[in-house]
C-alpha cells in the first residue's frame, strides 16, 4: 500500500491485521478479552492464558497492588504451586523487585538471589522467569510473574509486547477496582438510607399515637377547665391547643409523605369526577362561607391509577389554593386535557398569587412559599404531589399567567395497566 496517496479509506477489519501481525493479534486478542468482564478474578485468569498462551510458556502468577502500595496479592496462577506467596511485599522476592523497580526482569534461575526459592523452581523443571509490572499513569497496578520450563529467547519487540500487555491489563484492573469500590460505596449509601428510612418511618409512625393524644388532652383541658383559669392562663392554653394542633399535622404530613414514597400503588379505575364530588362535600361549608365558586371541566375522565393518591393530589392541591389564595380568593376551578401519553388536570385560583418565587423549589420538602408567613403547614403537601406523579410516570409544575392567581398542573400517565413497584 503507497502512503503517498492523498487519502486511504480501509473497512474496519480486524482479521486483516491479525493475519499479518501476530504481536497485534494478540494485542487484539487481549484488549477484547478485557472489555467482556467486570469480574477481577475471571479477568485476571483470562489475561494470563492469553498472555501464557502466545508466548508458549509453562506456567505463571498475576498480582495486584494493595491500597497502601506496599504488598502485592495474588488474585490469578497457572501451573505453579502457590503456597506461601498469596502475598509478596516490594521488598521480596524477583516479582516484588519488578514492582519496586517498575522494570521488566527476565532472569534464569540459577541467577536468582533467592537460592531457596531457585532451588524450588529448579526442581520442578523451571529454567527462565520473566516479570512485568503493570504500570498505569506512572503507579504499580500489580505484576505479572512467567515462567518457562525451557530456555528461551526474547526479543526487544517481545518484551514490548509485554509491556504494552502490562499496560493493557492494568488500566483494565484499574478500571475492575474502582467499579469495584464504587459499588461498595454504593451499597454503603442504600444500607445507610435504608437505615435512616426506618428510623424516620418508625418515629414518625410512633410520634402520631403520644401527638394526637397530647391534642385531645389539651382540647378537653381547653373546654372543660378553661374558664378556672384567668387571662394569662387562658391564653397559655390556647397557645398550647395550636401548638399541638400543629404537631399534629405536621405528623400526618411526614406519615403521608413516607407513605407516598413508599407503600407499592394499588392500580384501579378511578372516576375523577367521583373525586372531586367528594372533596367538594368535605369543604362546602367553608366554600359556602367564604363564597368561593367551584368550577370544573364538565367531562372529567376515568384513569388507571391509585385512588388514594389521586385523592391526596387533589386535597393537597386544593388546600394549597385555600390557605394561599389570600382573602381575595373568589374561585378554584378544576381543568382537564389529554396529550398522547398523559391525562393532564390543573387546578386553578384567582387568589393572590406566587409573585417571585423559585417555582422549581416549590416541589421540594419542606419548602414554603413567601406568601405562607403566619399560615399553618409543615411544607410537604407540593411535596407529595410531585412524588405521586412520578411514581404515575408523570410531573408537577405551575404555571405562570399575567393575571393574579396561580395554576398548578399535574400530569398521570395513560400506559398504567399494570401494577407499578415502589419508586425507592
Amino acid at each position: 500500500m503507497s502512503l503517498n496517496m492523498e487519502r486511504i479509506a480501509l473497512k474496519f477489519n480486524t482479521s486483516g491485521p491479525q493475519d499479518r501481525n501476530e504481536a497485534l493479534a494478540a494485542l487484539l486478542k487481549l484488549s477484547n478479552f478485557l472489555t467482556s468482564t467486570s469480574d477481577l478474578g475471571s479477568l485476571l485468569d483470562g489475561a494470563l492464558s492469553i498472555v501464557l498462551d502466545h508466548f508458549d510458556l509453562d506456567a505463571g502468577r498475576i498480582y495486584v497492588m494493595d491500597d497502601t502500595g506496599q504488598c502485592l496479592t495474588l488474585v490469578a496462577h497457572r501451573g505453579l504451586d502457590i503456597a506461601g506467596l498469596e502475598k509478596v511485599h516490594l521488598n521480596e522476592g524477583f516479582s516484588g523487585k519488578s514492582a519496586r523497580t517498575k522494570s521488566v526482569i527476565v532472569q534464569h534461575i540459577s541467577e536468582l538471589e533467592d537460592c531457596g526459592r531457585a532451588e524450588l523452581l529448579a526442581r520442578k523443571s523451571f529454567e527462565i522467569i520473566v516479570c512485568v509490572p503493570f504500570i498505569v499513569m506512572d503507579r504499580v497496578e500489580g505484576v505479572i510473574n512467567l515462567a518457562s520450563k525451557k530456555a528461551i529467547r526474547l526479543s526487544q519487540e517481545d518484551i514490548d509486547l509485554l509491556m504494552a500487555m502490562g499496560q493493557q491489563i492494568g488500566v483494565a484492573c484499574s478500571h475492575v477496582r474502582t467499579y469495584m469500590k464504587l459499588q461498595e460505596k454504593v451499597r454503603e449509601v442504600q444500607d445507610n438510607e435504608e437505615a435512616i428510612k426506618f428510623f424516620a418511618c418508625s418515629t414518625f409512625h410512633d410520634l402520631k399515637s403520644p401527638s394526637v393524644g397530647l391534642c385531645g388532652l389539651t382540647k378537653r383541658l381547653h373546654k372543660e377547665y378553661v374558664h378556672l383559669f384567668d387571662d394569662k392562663g387562658k391564653s397559655y392554653v390556647d397557645h398550647i391547643l395550636q401548638v399541638t394542633g400543629q404537631i399534629v399535622s405536621s405528623v400526618e404530613q411526614i406519615n403521608a409523605y413516607i407513605t407516598t414514597r413508599e407503600v407499592p400503588l394499588r392500580q384501579e379505575r378511578v372516576g375523577t369526577k367521583a373525586v372531586l364530588a367528594r372533596l367538594r362535600q368535605e369543604i362546602s361549608g367553608l366554600l359556602e362561607e367564604r363564597r368561593i365558586r367551584w368550577v370544573e371541566s364538565a367531562a372529567l375522565p376515568e384513569i388507571v391509577a391509585d385512588e388514594l393518591c389521586i385523592v391526596r393530589i387533589f386535597r393537597n392541591l386544593l388546600d394549597n389554593a385555600m390557605k394561599y389564595g389570600g382573602v381575595g380568593l373568589s374561585e378554584i376551578r378544576f381543568q382537564f386535557r389529554e396529550t398522547n401519553t398523559h391525562h393532564v388536570f390543573s387546578v386553578s385560583d384567582d387568589g393572590v398569587g406566587l409573585g417571585e418565587v423559585d417555582r422549581d423549589r416549590l416541589f421540594q420538602v419542606f419548602q414554603r412559599q413567601a406568601t405562607s408567613r403566619g399560615i399553618e403547614g409543615s411544607g410537604l403537601g407540593l411535596a407529595i404531589v410531585r412524588e405521586i406523579a412520578k411514581r404515575h410516570l408523570g410531573d408537577v409544575w405551575v404555571e405562570s399567567s399575567p393575571d393574579p392567581g396561580t395554576t398548578f398542573s399535574f400530569s398521570i400517565s395513560r400506559e398504567l395497566a399494570s401494577p407499578l413497584t415502589p419508586s425507592c
